[in-house]
């Protein structure tokens, strides 16, 4: 560096000098020598003036001689080197001398004319040739200018030796001492400070240095103190802190953390953080890394290995930031324990998803295992059935038995059901009674099949609870994926679809699902979808079917049908209506409407024909029984202004199979308003003829399938039933109740029944069921009295 300034200051002042001094010089010897010529040419004009008018008359005279002299005189002269003269006859040629000295410069000739002054005027006489040295520079040069050149010389020597000291002594000096002490600050790694002092700008500059380098031990001192705040703030801070590289290299670890974790700082800072983790949550910590959430921060859970092997959840929240001109990122992260979290996690995960009373999946689940397996199953070609399965009779054992005991069935079905399963299937508690399993294998639906048989067969023998031996059994769907359903959600449906086609079929067994079902379940869902339009629309009517006496044909009575009149497909019978109605619910909505529709066509009707006798049979769903019928049966009856007699109430044997308090009840209520009570469908249960004895019955209907029977071909069958008729016309009229026969379809029937004392019927003998309009038409235009045929 020394060199190179000072050889820079060296060259601009050559560089100076050459400029300035030297064209200076160039010029002095230019205009020196200039002098010098013309002088010398003055004086040989004048030698060659005054030695030609010396020469005009030797050579005018031919004296050679004097001639010789004349030019030996010339040639002594300091500048001329040679001297020729010649007449113009030539017969005089002098040459002086015979070999002349050549100068380097070389020789310049200067030649004149000799004239003679003759009296006649001038006469050339000859020519006289003078050879001379050429002037250089430096030869043309007097002795006071070279003295002056020399001083000049010495002068700007002088100039320049100046120059170079003072540069060395008030330039170089300092700056060689700042650049030690910058060498010294970075190569020891302390402040050196520049020991020198002047008022001139290196002064300034010294001065300006050693503040610069006190401010930067100050901010050094303060960045040291910072970095040791920082650095005890980072291992005494209560967190696993921990910092990686570009490449996921740990760069440096808390004292916490390896406090935590176990390790030495040499064990674990350059190893790359992945190693730390388990090899089967890798894959998993990669894909989480790929993905950053707000302000650029990395949020994974993941594995960690302690130094003692054992295996920690942690959550690492991890800030990058670039920081403009270094070579690294910034990186911190946070390592927080989270296992207790976890295993509370998976704690309050497993509750969500399972049934607290058998600690089986629940609903959610077994959905979410259900999605898993048809995964696995596409993964692995293999087939998935899903058993669906339903208890039977189950709520009537809440209702009498208390849910105690029916949650006692379910853990019992639950511990039979599991000894049953093979390894690998998945049981599920979808809700009440429902319970659902899944099997996954090849040609998986003959196991699916034998399972549900042995389900089946649990309940061939009676459980004992609390004393009660109770009786259930199992409807049971089975549906198999890919075969019968594309994807979890219809797999599920249609292995219940499957469950309720065998619970509709009589319960009790199991089911595979097929198209037909779920044709079915299609029918079920437009009656589903007419019901409640009908509801909405008002399109729900009470037809009506005449109850006349069998032996006079005189209409005593009517019986309220339910009919829905469809706009487009005209009047639909209630035959499967009715069934869906009560399994959704809306059978207490339908039947208040047709009640209300029946009551308001029996009061026109009576209007219309004067017959205020007739009585009207009102049929009523077992679950339309509550408390409070029987007082809005009295309000619309009284609303519509009919006599509480002219009102009877049918009820089934499935209405009185349980002996319910509540039940009789109800009963008592409509006998206490003046209602009459009909047994509906007689003789076909188990026990009624014990009805007969304890409910308050006015009518028995006698169910239609033994009117049918009367006249059957095979005569021991025709013979049974009209001994079981005969009979019932007996002990009914014994229990002081009136006897109507369903299903009058011929003449005969009417007059055996007649023979045996029934004493009304209705049939399509009398008429069918129709609406009030066709029924106010027949009533005026025929008697009451006279049987009426329908023609329909």
């Amino acid at each position: 560096m020394t060199r190179s300034v000072e050889s820079r200051f060296l060259s601009i002042v050559g560089i100076t000098i050459f400029i300035l001094v030297v064209p200076l010089f160039a010029l002095f010897l230019s205009l020196a020598t200039e002098r010098a010529a013309n002088e010398l040419q003055q004086n040989l004009d004048i030698l060659l003036a005054a030695n030609a008018q010396a020469l005009a008359k030797p050579l005018w005279d031919f004296d050679e001689e004097s001639v010789e002299q004349i030019t030996a005189t010339i040639v002594s002269n300091g500048p001329v080197s040679r001297v020729h003269v010649k007449d113009v006859s030539g017969g005089i040629a002098v040459s002086m001398p015979a070999l002349p000295k050549w100068p380097k410069n070389g020789l310049e000739p200067i030649t004149r004319e000799i004239f003679y002054r003759a009296v006649e005027g001038p006469k050339l006489v000859g020519t006289i040739t003078i050879y001379y040295s050429r002037i250089d520079m430096f030869s043309s040069l007097r002795q006071a200018e070279v003295m002056l050149i020399v001083i000049f010389m010495l002068a700007v020597m002088g100039v320049v030796g100046a120059a170079v000291i003072g540069n060395r002594l008030m330039v170089m000096k300092p700056l060689l001492k700042l650049t030690a002490a910058i060498e010294a600050t970075r190569r020891l790694g302390s402040r050196h400070h520049v020991d020198w002092q002047s008022n001139d700008e290196i002064g300034r500059l010294a001065r300006s240095f050693n503040a610069m380098q006190i401010k930067l031990e100050q901010e050094e001192g303060e960045l040291r103190l910072a970095h040791r705040r920082a650095t005890d703030i980072y291992n005494t801070t209560p967190a696993m802190l921990f910092s990686l590289d570009e490449e996921d290299r740990i760069t440096g670890v808390s004292d916490y953390w390896l406090l935590a974790t176990g390790y030495q700082r040499h064990q674990v800072v350059g190893r790359q953080f992945i190693e730390l983790v388990p090899a089967e949550a890798r894959a998993t910590y990669h894909e989480r890394k790929k993905t950053r959430s707000i302000a650029d921060v990395l949020e994974a859970t993941t594995q960690f290995v302690c130094a003692d092997g054992t295996v920690m959840d942690v959550l690492i929240a991890e800030a990058n930031r670039k920081i403009e001109g270094a070579d690294e990122d910034l990186s911190l992260s946070v390592m927080t324990d989270v296992t207790a979290l976890k295993q509370s996690e998976e704690r309050n995960h497993h509750q969500a998803i399972t049934d607290h009373l058998t600690g089986l999946r629940n609903r959610q689940g077994f959905e979410t295992a259900l999605d898993g397996e048809i995964a696995a199953a596409d993964a692995s070609g293999e087939e998935l059935a899903c058993i669906f399965v339903d208890l039977d009779r189950f709520k009537w054992i809440n209702d009498n038995l208390g849910h105690q005991a029916g949650d006692l069935v379910l853990r019992r079905f639950v511990d039979r059901m599991q000894d049953e399963l093979p390894k690998g299937a998945i049981a599920a508690r979808l809700g009440g009674d429902e319970f659902a399993v899944l099997l996954r294998g090849p040609s998986i639906e003959d196991l699916a099949t034998r399972i549900s048989r042995a389900l089946c067969e649990i309940f061939v023998h009676p459980m004992t609870i609390e004393s009660s031996t109770v009786r259930l059994s199992a409807s049971i769907g089975i549906a198999v994926y890919p075969t019968h359903a594309t994807n979890a959600a219809e797999l599920l449906q249609k292995s219940d679809m499957a469950m309720y086609s065998k619970k509709r079929d009589g319960k009790n067994g199991a089911q595979l699902y097929n198209p037909q079902i779920q044709d079915h379940t299609r029918r079920r869902a437009e009656i589903e979808r007419d019901i409640e339009e009908g509801l909405a629309e008002d399109w729900f009517d009470a037809f009506f079917q005449p109850i006349v006496e069998v032996a006079s044909g005189r209409t005593v009575g009517y019986e309220a049908l339910m009919r829905l009149v469809h706009p487009r497909r005209g009047v639909i019978p209630p035959a499967e209506m009715i069934g869906v109605a009560e399994e959704t619910g809306a059978i207490s909505r339908l039947g208040g409407q047709v009640l209300e529709k029946a009551l308001s066509n029996l009061a026109r009707l009576s209007a219309a024909t004067g017959n205020h006798d007739a009585y009207l049979a009102i049929n009523f769903s077992p679950l339309q029984f509550d408390a409070s019928l029987p007082v809005r049966l009295a309000a619309l009856t009284s609303h519509y202004d009919i006599a509480p007699h002219r009102i009877v109430v049918e009820i089934t044997e499935a209405t009185l199979l349980h002996d319910n308090p509540q039940i009789r009840t109800i009963l008592d209520g409509f006998n206490s308003y003046g209602y009459r009570i009909a047994l509906d469908d007689f003789g076909t249960g188990y026990s009624s003829l014990s009805y007969l004895n304890r409910f308050p019955v006015d009518i028995v209907k006698i169910d239609q399938s033994f009117i049918r029977s009367l006249t059957e071909d095979e005569p021991e069958h025709r013979h049974k039933s009209r001994m079981l008729v005969e009979g019932i016309t007996a002990i009914s009229h014994k229990m002081e109740c009136s006897v109507v026969a369903e299903g009058i379809e011929t003449e005969e029937q009417r007059r055996i029944l007649e023979e045996f004392g029934v004493d009304f019927g209705q049939g399509y003998l009398f008429d069918r069921p129709a609406p009030l309009s066709t029924l106010m038409e027949h009533a005026l235009a025929a008697p009451s009295h006279l049987p009426r045929v329908s023609t329909g």
